[in-house]
């Protein structure tokens, strides 16, 4: 029979002990530290309290830990000396039946990975969903690691580690996540889907109206019809809107939702998870044959990354009324316009004026989304609440000097450009630091007809600077720009700069995000509350209603716009759990 959380918080201490034997290997000193925070309110809590045991370990403690594990196909698999739980993980991972080629592979990386870091490489071999991870996947992993540095790999091995935990708890207790299992299947059946050019390579790119795109817009459109939607259709910008109507005609709606297009060789869950967590969580109500005083709008928006059009954020602008008529004349880099684009796809852009929403009509909008960075991933948290989404200018600046001999020319008498531009870099790093939590970048660098042997006369770059608040990106601009200058008055350089893009920071509406937070902290989890530097369909429905954002924490330390974004299986069950509990929350508030 499946362990209950009751019975472990009534077990006297050495029972509840030997209930939690074999999480981590040949450690049971955290699960004993753990247990003084008896009782736990859910699974949830015990694993963070678990957690938070190790974070507070000393060095020595947490290498002795890693050392505790066994090497992936290694000498204790070949002696039969595995704990328990090792033999079940790698026996389901298939590292028990390894090819001689595949067996001989491994034993040179864990030599290599022992004599690099000195402890053994630690994965999750039955992966993000549980069900195991494919032995080249494993492979490709282990020498993909190999070219980390040794903090980060460190800590990559206990998150791993906190993982391997997870799952042996979910055994003991039968805890199995349906609804993250199959937010996970809907993601992975979405990414077959991908642009050609990139489909041939095994990479995922999906833009504004390729094949892809409408193949994906039909998918997710035939997936909210099986989930019970009242009202299905694809509207003029190519957005799948979905609507799960209210137990009364005057009930107003929650919006909701990201986008499932992608940037060119993306991953798998960036937008998309914001469109399969609710369109879950209605699919349960629909299960149930229930419905709520508050009507539920899911929109899988067409466009948000500007990959394939210059008008980012078109198809959310279109909701909020703020499409501009002369994207339609855009040319793509075949020379496709967005019109023709959009009469070829079967839309008609007369019909876009219509889709503007009236924010009487609803509640507000949220947004479910990984987290695209490594905070949560670092803190162990696998939910975040955001506060705000930062601000964000961008600049395309050109700093102009003289070109010189580089053998003939004095290091004092240089008019260096680019060495200009690297101190400004450096100003950059060191101003946004102050902050805590704005972010300046130079993310283009380009020294026009340079040459080995020639100091650079010229230096074209970009500068990207964001910010929680207007008023601290503002704050953060002026003094990046003046510093140009005065780096290029005291190296006898020119600068110039025009601005390319400003966008107004998104606070989260403090009823919308308190909710999250209530969501949060009903899971049994601390509730951690962070910025976003990232865009997002949120920040356009922000300019007409209020909005708040849940973060889910990635996998391989959060990297984002990359084909190794991941998440797990549980951290998608606990995003449907939250926002199913802000769904009560608001029926609750509802007249």
């Amino acid at each position: 029979m499946p362990l209950t959380l009751e019975q472990l918080n009534q077990a006297d201490p050495a029972s509840a002990l030997a209930l939690l034997d074999g999480l981590y290997e040949h450690s049971p000193w955290i699960a004993a530290a753990a247990l003084a925070e008896r009782p736990f309110r859910s699974l949830e809590h015990l694993k963070h309290s678990m957690a938070q045991v190790l974070a507070a370990a000393s060095p020595q403690a947490k290498l002795e830990l890693i050392r505790a594990h066994p090497e992936l196909a290694g000498k204790a698999m070949v002696a039969r000396s595995l704990t328990a739980e090792s033999t079940n993980e790698q026996n389901r991972a298939g590292l028990t039946q390894c090819s001689l080629e595949e067996f001989t592979r491994i034993q040179q990386l864990n030599a290599d990975y022992n004599a690099r870091f000195g402890f053994p490489f630690i994965l999750a071999v039955r992966g993000p969903r549980g069900q195991g991870l494919r032995k080249q996947e494993i492979i490709d992993t282990f020498a993909r690691r190999l070219q980390h540095h040794p903090d980060f790999e460190r800590e990559e091995a206990l998150r791993n580690i906190h993982r391997i935990a997870e799952i042996r708890l979910n055994d003991k207790f039968g805890a199995e996540p349906v609804l993250g299992n199959d937010v996970w299947d809907w993601q992975e059946a979405l990414a077959e889907y991908s642009d050609p050019g990139f489909a041939e390579k095994g990479q995922l790119t999906v833009t504004y109206l390729t094949d892809a795109h409408r193949a994906c817009a039909e998918r997710i459109a035939g997936w909210m019809r099986d989930c019970g939607f009242d009202e299905v259709g694809i509207d003029a910008v190519g957005n799948v809107v979905g609507r799960y109507h209210p137990s009364s005609a005057d009930g107003r709606y929650l919006l909701t939702g990201s986008h499932y297009d992608t940037v060119r060789n993306g991953g798998k869950y960036d937008g998309r998870l914001g469109i399969v967590v609710p369109m879950a969580c209605v699919r349960a109500l629909h299960r149930q044959g229930r419905r709520l005083p508050i009507g539920i709008e899911v929109v899988a928006f067409s466009e948000e990354e500007g990959q394939r059009y210059k008008a980012t954020f078109l198809a959310s602008s279109a909701l909020i009324g703020a499409f501009k008529a002369e994207w339609l004349e855009q040319k793509d880099a075949d020379g496709i316009t967005m019109r023709a684009a959009m009469l070829h796809a079967g839309l008609n852009p007369d019909d876009i004026p219509a889709l503007r929403r009236d924010p009487a009509h609803y509640l507000g909008f949220v947004e479910v989304h990984i987290e695209q960075g490594p905070v949560l991933t670092e803190l162990d948290l696998p939910l975040g609440v955001v506060t705000s989404i930062n601000g964000g200018v961008r600049y395309l600046c050109e700093m102009t000097g003289m070109a010189s001999h580089a053998g003939t020319t004095p290091m004092n008498r240089r008019r260096d450009a680019a060495v200009g531009v690297a101190e400004l870099a450096l100003y950059a790093e060191q101003r946004a630091a102050r902050d805590g939590d704005s972010v300046a970048t130079i993310g283009q660098l380009q020294v026009p007809n340079g040459s080995i042997n020639v100091v650079p006369g010229r230096c074209l770059f970009s500068l990207d600077m964001r910010a929680p608040t207007d008023a601290q990106r503002d704050a953060l601009v002026a003094d990046i720009l003046a510093e140009m200058e005065s780096i290029a008055a005291r190296r006898g350089l020119r600068s110039s700069c025009e601005r390319a893009m400003a966008v107004a920071a998104a606070p989260s509406d403090p009823g919308l995000q308190q909710h999250w937070e209530r969501a949060v902290e009903a899971l049994g989890l601390p509730v951690f509350r962070m910025p976003s530097g990232a865009g997002h369909d949120a920040m356009k429905l922000h300019e007409i209603m209020p909005q708040a954002m849940l973060f889910v924490r990635g996998l391989n330390g959060g990297i984002s716009h990359n084909p190794l974004e991941s998440t797990t299986a549980n951290d998608m069950q606990l995003a449907v759990d939250a926002f199913t509990h802000v769904l009560e929350q608001l029926s609750q508030e509802a007249p």
